[in-house]
């Protein structure tokens, strides 16, 4: 009776050292704040990509997702440049069955356009449309959505910021 107890004090004392060991190591969840994030310039090419498969890779660069101290409440993503819109792809049949619905805020002004349609109009408002359903729909979506800029040419405005450009193939 009296080795059982002594058998089970030692294993206690056992896993009471190593709890302290635990308790000392610093594993710590860094938080990242609007100080200690760095944001990048980014350029994308939209050549050949297919519309929704560039919008979920592009929504991720710019929520910070690919980041290791990615942190959901904070804007820690980078700013990207997406040039060539106009010659982004739809799969299937979506140019002409996608529909892409508004209302005018009117009795019966429900308005309706084909993604044909909207991308005669403006090329970079379809790219622009799919990054945004897939941002977060609150305060901080939209400021995340200010850190995207689309452009139909090839010819972007943000040559001054040096955008480092992106393989989007090496995104998981």
């Amino acid at each position: 009776m009296h080795s059982f107890f002594e058998e089970k004090n030692e294993l206690f004392t056992r896993t009471k050292t190593k709890r302290v060991i635990m308790n000392t190591l610093s594993y710590k969840t860094v938080s990242a704040n609007k100080a200690t994030v760095t944001k990048e310039w980014l350029l994308v090419d939209a050549d050949g990509q297919t519309l929704g498969r560039l919008a979920s890779k592009v929504a991720k660069l710019i929520r910070g997702k690919h980041k290791p101290n990615f942190t959901p409440h904070v804007d820690c993503g980078d700013n990207v440049v997406v040039i060539n819109a106009e010659k982004i792809t739809l799969s299937g049949k979506k140019w002409t069955d996608k529909t892409y619905i508004r209302h005018t805020g009117y009795p019966g002004g429900q308005r309706s356009l084909t993604a044909t349609e909207m991308f005669e109009k403006n090329p970079a408002r379809l790219l622009e449309k799919a990054v945004k359903g897939m941002l977060p729909k609150n305060k901080l979506g939209s400021a995340l959505f200010r850190n995207l800029y689309v452009y139909a040419g090839s010819e972007h405005k943000q040559e001054a910021q040096t955008p480092k450009v992106m393989n989007l193939n090496d995104l998981k």
